[in-house]
């Protein structure tokens, strides 16, 4: 290939992958503005920081350690190397460095998710602990094994089944990990003081701002289309396909959780984001019906066990993120393995079997790890706040100010 012409699409396709990371990075201002309408006024601030500096925990954990994890790779060679300028094992013009970007804002999406569902009661800098842990070896050993085929996991379903296990944006290594983790995080943390009365009760904690919620739910829907359209990871192999199919998984799931939420604003917009989490994994091989139903059964899964784990099984998971993430992406997995197969319209190429291991080893895995992460730190440096600061609440407690500061300044 002419070097003019190799150098521009090169060029073309690092543009490409560093506007997807883009995306996929303004999604975690999402995850933010989810978080500060759903959690009382008291802990606003403390969602806002915590995010933030979670991806920045994130980005040096997944730098130093967490991205040689997953795919072998280290940065420690000089900028001429890292630009791909010297040959060797980086692309030119740095496309590898932005392939990093975009990688690495799917980590950070891990803590993020967790945040949501530790909300309101987790101490800030043992959060902060378990977020390099989880982002430098938990998250990536388990990525490897799926997208770098680490292990020969990859290998062995193929061989066994006739198709890897297929995961193409991320419903299991990324959201149905999440999930899991905050499940095991959620559960060593225990119960917000007075969620629950003494004979078991469930006592309503009304959010504090349905506008915040539905903006976060706004603005990651509109970073999905990156997160999953950008996962082709160049022009050359990108797909419609993919984009009208997380397009329908959307829709499948907004209008599954209005009729099964009963017009409830916190459930229709979170459905969204279900129908976005389950497609994720089979975006691209899919039907648009398929992907549609989908959705679809992703939608009424959040809110029915969403209801189901906070009234029942007494699981204090502020913003659902277990069944949102955890269960929703856990049958994102599966899913594909269905409307996958080109009988019911889809591309082919994806095994049944594979899918259900893959989707159950990724849950099982995040579980264990998210138990194990915080039961350490539970038992060493504590990961509660005490009632006093609870009561307080977050933002006073950990960062001395408050959402309104004008606001709440004495009046003489």
């Amino acid at each position: 290939m002419n070097p003019a012409i190799a150098g521009a699409a090169n060029g073309a396709d690092v543009f490409f992958i560093l506007m997807g990371a883009i995306l996929v990075f303004a999604m975690h201002s999402g995850f933010a503005f989810l978080e500060v309408g759903t959690v009382r006024h008291k802990n606003q601030v403390n969602a806002l920081v915590k995010i933030l500096v979670d991806f920045a925990v994130s980005t040096i954990a997944y730098f130093f350690i967490g991205y040689g994890v997953a795919y072998g790779i280290h940065f420690f060679v000089n900028a001429a190397t890292l630009n791909g300028n010297e040959g060797g094992a980086f692309a030119p013009q740095g496309r590898d460095l932005v392939k990093f970007f975009f990688l690495l804002t799917f980590a950070a999406a891990i803590p993020a998710i967790i945040s949501g569902g530790i909300a309101e009661r987790a101490r800030f800098w043992p959060q902060a602990a378990a977020t390099a842990i989880i982002v430098g070896l938990i998250y990536p050993f388990f990525e490897g094994l799926t997208w770098h085929g680490n292990l020969g996991l990859q290998a062995w379903l193929t061989a066994s089944f006739g198709a890897p296990f297929h995961d193409f944006a991320g419903s299991v290594v990324v959201h149905a990990v999440g999930g899991w983790l905050a499940l095991g995080a959620v559960v060593m943390l225990g119960q917000r003081r007075g969620r629950y009365t003494k004979d078991g009760r469930l006592v309503a904690f009304p959010p504090s701002s349905i506008p915040w919620l539905a903006l976060g739910s706004w603005l990651l829907c509109i970073g999905w289309f990156g997160f999953n359209v950008m996962s082709a990871g160049s022009l050359e192999t990108i797909s419609g396909l993919v984009a009208m199919n997380s397009l329908m998984a959307m829709v499948g799931g907004i209008l599954a959780a209005l009729v099964i939420g009963q017009n409830d604003p916190g459930f229709t917009h979170n459905g969204a984001l279900a129908g976005l989490v389950a497609v994720c994994a089979g975006s691209d091989v899919m039907h648009p019906i398929g992907a549609l139903i989908t959705g679809g059964v992703a939608g009424a899964l959040f809110v029915v066990m969403f209801e189901w784990s906070q009234r029942k099984l007494k699981i204090d998971d502020v913003l659902g993120v277990w069944s949102l993430h955890g269960l929703c992406g856990l049958w994102g997995g599966i899913a594909c393995g269905i409307f996958g197969h080109a009988s019911l319209g889809g591309l082919g190429g994806v095994s049944f079997a594979s899918q259900l291991i893959g989707s159950l080893s990724g849950a099982t895995y995040a579980l264990i790890a998210g138990l194990i992460v915080y039961g350490l730190l539970r038992q060493t440096v504590g990961i509660r706040l005490s009632a006093e600061e609870e009561h307080r609440g977050a933002d006073l407690s950990i960062h001395k100010i408050g959402a309104n500061p004008e606001a709440e300044l004495p009046t003489r």
